[in-house]
């Protein structure tokens, strides 16, 4: 099969979409498609927290500790084989479509397991549960990059990244709970499995009412669709909020297409970026080895070799939990600071030696309970925000038509060889009771990090703070010239908006101002200490964020030039109202319109650059010129 092109067409789709103000829509968008990352950390934690209570007598299964493995391991197969079935699927038929079908497996199949009493049942369900979690991923993240606008797009990443980490969280606690003695060592278990599909249809719920992607309507041919989406996104925007939307910004020329085959995809990456193949194979390998063997076998190894009750497991899942999420929060900004290639290969190759001291001290013999979660949290501390580092390179590195679609072949691919052996192994190593085999499967994890690592220093990319073109030429790219009868009509159009002469000298004038700001701060944050100072920078990473775009960088001129207009409004307000505080100065220029924290965001650069003053505490008010 090869690509099928449709056509050039020109749109201002996009720019209608990025210039939409904060309102009910966007949050739908939130709850409906972010919440995915909730499922993951869910299902991937709760198994671990659960995993020992299965092993034991009466448990209403007859599974052991290799079993628990292997049906680990038959959960990242299913969720390989489900990204690269359904991001086929996504690309062809549409992303509405499959984040429906993908969800309603996912609630299918993990209620189904808590009905498993065979083996063979067990391994199913977790196949498909892990096709429909896969699924997901090719499905969502396109969707929610091409819905959100490009000013919120980085704050709403971050938020939904993170929220993987709330799923983990969600699952102990549960599992805490539901293995307690008040429930049956039959009953318990299956219970935990079945939150999943609790909060699956919650979600499914408000996923109904969301529309098909417009960007992904007009790229394959259904332009007249995606206006009629737009307009009605519009005119819903307009009648919550009360206000007239900005003029959109320039339209954009691409080529229309039904698909690119993964077999295509391969071909760019052989021929045009060999380097880039490799590690993006290296680094999802290594991550994938040990972040799914420890998850998902943790529950077992304390349980068989530290003595913990599976009763309070959960409670080591929690901390387990909790160390992932303030990694890549504390380490985040560092990798738009200090830089890719060392913030990469670094995380690897400390989470790789932490991960030896720790095979070294098992095989002595050398480790409590408190020691080696200690080890375990400050290892996956580092990794954490290490492991998704392969999402976002390969996300970077290769160009956007094959973006979405790369990152699911190269997580299938570096998955399924070590996503798969990963847990599988230890399991097997766990189940013996042999110490020193245990160990030698942490000295595996160790290498396969390592490896990573490495091929970041060979072979790594620059990436920080570079547009996503400049980084790989898009394979559509048209130019950009315009004939003079095109640039006519588009004046006209602009002049239809309102856009005179003198507007459009303030909006050179804002751009100018967005790019010494942006200027800047770059410089700021990457000088002397400053690039060490902990918090998230321009993203957050989450092992469960495949597929994330890092759209927020290409749009990162459009952002500045929008907190302009926002300081803009607050020095205005001031000016003409006089003093105010900020939930009255907030109302004043309809700050919630904005987005999550942006008119925060605006108010504080607004001091910074001395077009508002803070009197009191609170109280802002114009300075004296």
């Amino acid at each position: 099969m090869t690509t099928e092109w449709l056509g050039t067409v020109r749109t201002d789709i996009p720019a209608r979409l990025d210039r939409m103000p904060w309102a009910g829509f966007h949050w739908k968008v939130v709850l409906g498609l972010g919440t995915v990352w909730i499922l993951d950390g869910l299902e991937v934690t709760i198994v671990g927290a659960v995993a020992s209570r299965m092993t034991e007598r009466g448990s209403g299964i007859a599974v052991n500790t290799a079993d628990i493995g292997t049906a680990a391991a038959i959960y990242v197969a299913g969720a390989c084989i489900g990204a690269l079935l359904f991001g086929q699927l996504t690309d062809r038929l549409g992303r509405k479509k499959m984040f429906m079908v993908t969800l309603g497996l996912y609630m299918v199949a993990t209620v189904a397991t808590a009905f498993a009493v065979q083996p063979w049942h067990l391994f199913l369900m977790r196949f498909l549960t892990g096709m429909g979690i896969g699924g997901e991923y090719a499905a969502i993240n396109s969707a929610i990059d091409e819905l959100i606008p490009a000013r919120n797009r980085g704050q709403v990443d971050l938020a939904i990244n993170g929220s993987y980490w709330v799923g983990a969280t969600i699952g102990s606690v549960a599992a805490l709970a539901l293995l307690s003695p008040l429930f049956s060592p039959s009953l318990g278990w299956r219970l935990a499995f079945a939150i999943g599909g609790v909060i699956g249809f919650a979600i499914m719920v408000t996923r109904r009412h969301l529309p098909e992607s417009p960007r992904w309507l007009f790229i394959h041919g259904h332009a007249e669709e995606a206006e009629r989406i737009v307009n009605r996104i519009e005119a819903e925007v307009r009648a919550e909020t009360g206000q007239e939307l900005p003029p959109p910004g320039s339209a954009i020329t691409v080529r229309q297409r039904k698909a690119i085959p993964f077999r295509e995809i391969t071909r760019v990456a052989m021929e045009r970026y060999p380097r880039r193949m490799i590690l993006g194979l290296a680094l999802f390998v290594g991550q994938a080895f040990l972040y799914n063997a420890v998850t998902f076998d943790l529950g077992t190894l304390l349980n068989g070799f530290f003595g913990v009750t599976s009763g309070n497991v959960p409670y080591f899942m929690a901390v387990f939990a909790l160390g992932n999420f303030l990694g890549p929060l504390v380490m985040g900004r560092w990798f738009d600071t200090v830089g890719r290639i060392p913030m990469i290969a670094g995380t690897y190759l400390v989470s790789a030696a932490l991960t030896a001291l720790i095979a070294v001290l098992l095989m002595n013999k050398a480790l409590t309970t408190g020691s080696f979660m200690t080890l375990i949290a400050l290892t996956f501390f580092v990794a954490s925000a290490g492991a998704s580092s392969a999402y976002l390179t390969v996300s970077e590195v290769f160009p956007m038509e094959t973006r979405a679609l790369a990152i699911a072949l190269f997580f299938a691919i570096g998955t399924a060889i070590g996503g798969v052996t990963g847990p599988a192994l230890f399991g097997q190593f766990i189940h013996s009771g042999n110490v020193s085999l245990v160990a030698i499967g942490f000295f595996i994890g160790a290498a396969a990090m390592a490896i990573g690592g490495i091929a970041e220093l060979l072979f790594g990319v620059r990436a920080e703070q570079q547009s996503l073109e400049n980084i790989a030429r898009p394979l559509t790219a048209e130019e950009e010239e315009m004939e003079p009868a095109e640039r006519e009509s588009l004046l006209r159009a602009e002049h239809e908006h309102g856009l005179s002469m003198e507007s459009r000298r303030e909006a050179a004038e804002r751009r100018e101002r967005a790019r010494l700001r942006s200027k800047r701060r770059r410089t700021l944050e990457s000088a002397g200490a400053r690039r060490f100072r902990p918090g998230p920078g321009t993203r957050l990473y989450s092992p469960g964020a495949i597929g994330t775009s890092g759209t927020a960088s290409r749009h990162a001129a459009i952002a500045e030039e929008a907190l302009d207009r926002e300081i803009d409004e607050v020095a205005h307000a001031l000016e003409h109202h006089g003093p105010a505080d900020r939930d009255t100065l907030a109302e004043r220029v309809h700050g919630r319109t904005w987005g999550p924290g942006r008119f925060r965001a605006a108010l504080r650069q607004a001091v910074r650059e001395g077009r508002a003053q803070e009197s009191s505490p609170g109280r802002y008010n114009q300075p004296e010129k």
